[in-house]
């Protein structure tokens, strides 16, 4: 949760290192998958920016934003799960992904409600 965005001192300084090349650091661009994950494990909503509500406690918002991203996964495996389903009624056969994976995708959607529901809870 608290991970830095910068290369620990040390992976810069080991001597070991120091007669290969390094490789500098990539630009900052916030719309890259992985910045964007990084945001969102330091308490970003699933839009990748920090919970609008500024009157809450700070924990309270990086619950918000952890159910945020629950309910927008959430979303994203119901629409898989929906044109499985469709491609099973209408698709040909071979198309279908299985039972299996439809139960995976079920088990998903299971888990991300739970996840969502647990940290709307209000803190006691």
């Amino acid at each position: 949760m608290n991970a830095s965005d910068y290369r620990h001192l040390h992976a810069c300084l080991d001597p070991a290192a120091a007669g290969e090349d390094t490789e500098p650091s990539p630009a900052l661009d916030p719309n890259t998958l992985v910045a964007t994950l990084r945001r969102i494990g330091t308490g970003a909503a699933a839009d990748g920016q920090a919970w609008p509500e500024r009157h809450q406690l700070p924990s309270r918002c990086m619950a918000l934003a952890d159910a945020d991203c629950a309910l927008a996964g959430l979303r994203v495996v119901q629409e898989v799960m929906l044109a499985a389903e469709r491609t099973r009624q209408n698709g040909a056969p071979e198309e279908y992904v299985g039972d299996r994976v439809m139960e995976g995708l079920m088990l998903a959607c299971l888990a991300l409600c739970a996840q969502a529901s647990s940290r709307l809870q209000p803190p006691l």
